[in-house]
């Protein structure tokens, strides 16, 4: 459950849970070579602010910004 302000409650010290980390966002560059969970091996060909064109070799995809399933090779 999300307070109404979209901020994550505030993590008490006495809390017998851990924090919530915050995931960490991988930053490409156009050229990058990259694997991705569904279409395999590809470089990146394009970005904007909000996705990354990735050529995958049969189709060029556009994967939307935090790209949770691209990564570096």
């Amino acid at each position: 459950m999300t307070s109404s302000s979209g901020r994550r409650p505030k993590h008490l010290p006495s809390s017998p849970f851990k924090p919530a980390v915050d995931p960490v966002v991988e930053v490409f560059e156009v050229g990058d070579r990259v694997t991705h969970d569904i279409y395999g091996l590809g470089q990146v060909t394009h970005l904007d602010s909000h996705a990354a064109t990735v050529d995958f070799g049969d189709k060029a995809v556009r994967i939307a910004h935090p790209y949770p399933k691209l990564h570096h090779l």
